[in-house]
Parts: C-alpha cells; structure tokens; sequence
C-alpha cells in the first residue's frame, strides 16, 4: 500500500495524494541558454517526462527560467519547471518568482560551504545556528506561498553542512535531521507545499535513509510526498541496475511520489528506466506487462520467436498482464498473476489460459496467437 501524503500542487500537475507517481528529469544545458534548454525539455516532455528541473546556480539563471517557459508555451509545451538552487538563499528568493517548484539543499542553504571542519557546538550555540535558519527561510516560504510555488527539501550524503556532521557524522540520521530542521519550521508556518528527497550514490545508503525519513515524519504526525533517486548512479547499465534496486525496494514498500533516474546521459533517455522502474514495481503501470519463464528442456517451442510474437500482436493492450510459459509445468501455478497465459501444451500444440482457467486446449501453435487475439477481444467487448 502506497504511503499517504497530502497533495503538492506543481503547476498544472499535481503530485502526492491520489496521484501518479510522476517521473521527471534534468536539464544539462546552461540555464542561460534559453534555445538548447527548450530543446532539452521537449525531448524530455515528448519521452514522457512530467516535470523538468534546471540548475538555477544565479540570478542570472533563475531569472532565465521566464524566457525559457515563454518559448515552451509558445510551442505548446506547459510543463512544471523546477528551479535547483545550491548555496544562495537570494537565488531561491528569485526562482521561486518563475519556477513552480524550487529545490533547495538543506546542507548549504544557510549553512557555510563545507571545510570539513569539526565544530563542537553547545546546544545555545547548536540552538542559535537553527535560529538563523529559520530568519532567513521563513521569508523564502512566504514568497513561495504568495506565488503558489512548491518546493523540494533535497538533502545528499555527500553535502550535509560541518554543523550536522559534526553532531551526528555522515549516517542517515544526520541526513534525517538536516531534513527535518526545515521541516519542523514548515510545518510552524503551516506551509504544506513540500516534497522531501534523501539522496546517495549507494543504493543502500538510500534506501536506509529514506525509510527512516518516512518513519520520522510519522512519528511526527508529517505527511509529506517523497522524491526518490539515486543521485550520480553513472551510466549505461550501472546506472540502471543502481536506480532500479534503490527506487524499486522503496516503491515495493509503498514509499515514493516522483521519481528521477539520474544517469550520464541524454536527459530524455532517463525517462524510460523511470517508466520501466515504476511498471516493474507495479506501481505505474503504463504498457504491456509480459510474463515468461526461462525455457528448459521440456520448453516444445522456440521461446524467444514466440515471445517476440505475442509482444509484436499484443504490445497496444496498456495494462494487461500476460504470460508466455514453456511448459504445464510452469504454466497454471506460475503465472497465476497474469491476466492470460500462452502455455505450451506439447510438440507443436498451445494451450490458452484465462487467469487459472484453461479456455483453448492443445491448439496448433500456429494458430495461437490469433486465438489469443481473439479471446481478449472477446473479453474487451
């Protein structure tokens, strides 16, 4: 069951509550350079992204992301822009005029850049560093609210302030209360506009850190949606086995709201993983969903031809679950999950399931993929 949350409105698109999970990306373009920026977010946008987040590094940036929305709309493209702001509060001041969500890091938003110092703090001084935080981020909350903008608390492991690791070391429960300061002053200021991300290179890291987050803001009575990624994953194939084990497990737990799958790539390439992630979890689902064993030697037809087959016929059935098995043996008991089943029956001959429910028997297999064409049909009508 998916973890509740209140809903956080992102532009035209809504996240959290009753909502999709979303998928979204980043540009890697300058934020200056308003043409390759709107050529990025349309790839994004036309690969199934849903939001689209750029570095906002400077005013000059932040400023940028108006023109960059104008030349969007201008080719039909109204898509939530997120502002990622590092190390200047005034940025995020200035973002959050043009962007429909503003991420900011806990770890440098008011706290110094890191020297890797080990600071001991009495608790007025420790008490009075979060004094500070509060003056300066309570102004940025009622910008946003004036301007109806949401924003992302993005904590990492690799960029908690001196302050937090100095009290706590680099563990998730430093990355946990790094989050949690700035929660506690939205939840004082009765601003419910927020998303939270925890983010690490490690899969395991991450998923820690995330679930104690989730725990922690129950037991303080918060609700807020969850961001998941695994931040720097890499590329090509590690950065997809990295992404699906670290953001699978925590949908798997009802954990999650958006997601971004960080790779060294083209941007718009992230969107399918994010996809397949979400589909694989059965927490999106958004095309075809296929079932099939391994093959062995009681498999009496060629596995990989016939899949390719039945995926080439059936592929447009958005939503549907079905199972291409080798043999009785796995056939019946193990894709009992699947909504239909294309077993093999013997040398040459198919047998067609309904769910656990055997409709067509020992058919030629030359004829089985039209027949099971025909009953789903049947059963669509």
């Amino acid at each position: 069951m998916r973890r509740p949350t209140v809903e956080v409105r992102v532009g035209k698109v809504p996240m959290g509550g009753n909502n999709p999970i979303r998928v979204q990306s980043m540009t890697t373009a300058p934020t200056t350079d308003t043409e390759a920026c709107v050529e990025q977010i349309k790839r994004i946008v036309d690969a199934g992204g849903e939001y689209v987040r750029l570095t906002t590094q400077g005013i000059r940036e932040a400023e940028n992301l108006k023109n960059i929305r104008e030349a969007l709309l201008r080719d039909g493209y109204d898509v939530p822009l997120i502002a990622d702001v590092h190390f200047n509060a005034n940025v995020a001041d200035v973002a959050a005029l043009y962007a429909d969500k503003v991420r900011i890091n806990p770890g440098n938003y008011v706290d110094p850049a890191r020297k890797f110092r080990k600071i001991d703090y009495t608790d007025e001084e420790y008490a009075a560093e979060l004094q500070k935080i509060e003056e300066r981020f309570v102004p940025f909350l009622n910008i946003c609210r004036e301007h109806h903008t949401a924003i992302r608390l993005g904590v990492n492991h690799g960029s908690l302030s001196d302050r937090i690791m100095s009290r706590y070391g680099d563990t998730p429960e430093g990355m946990v209360e790094s989050c949690m300061e700035f929660l506690r002053i939205c939840v004082k200021q009765q601003f419910d506009q927020v998303v939270i991300s925890i983010k690490a290179s490690n899969p395991d890291v991450m998923t820690r850190t995330v679930r104690l987050m989730a725990s922690t803001m129950d037991k303080e009575d918060m609700h807020f949606p969850l961001h998941l990624g695994v931040t720097e994953a890499g590329e090509g194939e590690d950065g997809r086995l990295k992404s699906a084990v670290g953001i699978g497990a925590l949908l798997l737990d009802g954990l999650g709201d958006t997601i971004r799958v960080s790779l060294s790539e083209a941007p718009e390439k992230e969107i399918p993983v994010a996809y397949g992630i979400l589909q694989a979890t059965r927490s999106r689902i958004t095309k075809t969903e296929y079932i099939s064993c391994p093959g062995c030697g009681r498999t009496m037809y060629d596995l990989e031809q016939t899949i390719a087959r039945v995926k080439a016929a059936t592929s447009h059935l958005t939503g549907l679950k079905i199972a291409i098995m080798g043999c009785i043996v796995n056939g019946p008991g193990e894709m009992a999950d699947a909504d239909y089943g294309y077993v093999g029956a013997g040398r040459g001959r198919i047998s067609l399931y309904r769910g656990k429910e055997c409709v067509e028997m020992n058919i030629p297999e030359a004829e089985a993929v039209d027949k099971l064409l025909e009953i789903i049909d049947r059963d669509r009508k």
